[in-house]
């Protein structure tokens, strides 16, 4: 069954020029990272170099609009950076890139090389739809603190990933919740790939196509569908 993706009209109006991108896959193969795994994570690091020349993350006209996104619903950017800000910033550094898995080292790879926020969900975790939604406040976010299971909530006005349960990911794309992350066990997933102008169509686009063939590469015969904005619905619930 197709998961259902909605992005409210409070995001839309907060920020008119985001631009989602899903890809859905299933039958996956998922297991530690490994050699193949790490160097398409160097080699993210050098596409983002070449990109760069030389300046820093968030002087990226795509990061300074997310920064400007974060602005609007209260979020400071230099406290909590967007997801692919926060990676770049880490494969710039000494100490590289971290090695998570085989799916989260593809999608991060993804993610730095072209400077977009990209994030992956188990489905089989899961819960009803996933929207994206300004939070009312009360809503549980799994998460750990001090090495321990926690649950925290949202500031009311954040823009969050969330399904029937709670909230999957906090501020936008900033952190993801543990509930319903991609380990190891996962064979089922959806990523999402997330632009603001001036990024344009078809560079989210080429970002998606290049994530499902990583995918199909990976796990020959999984089912892959790349599913663009225009499929993707619009509502003014919760």
């Amino acid at each position: 069954m197709t998961l259902t993706l909605t992005v409210s009209d409070e995001v839309h109006s907060l920020v008119p020029g985001f631009t989602p991108l899903a890809v859905e896959a299933h039958g996956l193969v998922n297991g530690p990272s490994n050699e193949a795994s790490s160097a398409l994570l160097d080699d993210a690091a050098r596409r983002l170099a070449v990109r760069l020349d030389g300046r820093s993350p968030h002087e990226d006209p795509h990061m300074a609009a997310w920064r400007a996104a974060y602005t609007a619903f209260g979020s400071k950017p230099n406290r909590t950076r967007n997801s692919a800000e926060a990676l770049a910033r880490r494969a710039l550094a000494d100490g590289g890139l971290p090695r998570i898995n085989l799916l989260v080292d593809l999608y991060n790879a993804i993610s730095v090389a072209r400077l977009i926020p990209v994030g992956g969900e188990d489905t089989d975790r899961i819960r009803g739809a996933m929207r994206l939604v300004r939070a009312t406040g009360d809503e549980p976010f799994h998460t750990v603190a001090g090495g321990e299971p926690a649950v925290e909530h949202p500031d009311a006005g954040e823009v969050v990933w969330r399904d029937d349960e709670g909230v999957t990911c906090r501020r936008w794309n900033w952190r993801q919740g543990v509930r319903t992350r991609l380990t190891e066990e996962s064979v089922n997933a959806v990523f999402l790939l997330e632009s603001l102008a001036p990024t344009t169509g078809a560079e989210l686009d080429a970002a998606g196509t290049e994530l499902a063939e990583s995918l199909e590469k990976l796990s020959p015969g999984a089912r892959i569908t790349v599913r663009p904005a225009a499929t993707l619905r619009r509502t003014v619930s919760r």
